[in-house]
């Protein structure tokens, strides 16, 4: 059956197959495994950094209202936590990406079944949707 690029997937439409066979993949394969032995590794960093500044804020006040250290050590872990969780979400995102690869199901949008563009896999290789799907989830 026939399913329109672009709409919401119908009961009798069927997904989309990827515009580039599955074997064209290598380089996103190569680049979404660079991106997660990164990942690890700055989540790694990142943990070590949260520990450090939990260390750091045993010697200081509780009262971070009134103690400019306090109050120095509580914005620092709020930021290195703002960042790892940030990294988690994209090594998340990275899996992902890898299992759809394997599914045989990269490249396909998850809200509307069409094919995602060389050009958006190419900049964001853990996209799940294609362009007018993500900007319609934005705006």
């Amino acid at each position: 059956m026939a399913r329109s690029v672009g709409h919401p997937m119908t009961a009798q439409s069927e997904p989309a197959v990827p515009a580039v066979p599955a074997d064209d993949f290598t380089a996103a394969r190569a680049v979404l495994a660079e991106e997660r032995e990164e990942l690890v590794s700055r989540i790694a960093s990142l943990s070590r950094d949260v520990d450090v500044i939990i260390e750091a804020s045993q010697d200081v006040s509780t009262d971070d209202e009134h103690d400019p250290d306090g109050a120095t050590i509580a914005y620092e872990r709020a930021q290195v936590a703002a960042l790892l969780d940030q990294a988690r979400s994209h090594l998340a995102d990275c899996e992902v990406a890898e299992e759809r690869l394997a599914a045989g199901t990269y490249g396909v949008c998850e809200r509307c079944g069409g094919t995602i563009g060389a050009a958006r896999l190419e900049a964001r290789p853990a996209a799940r949707t294609c362009i007018s799907c993500a900007a319609a989830r934005r705006g």
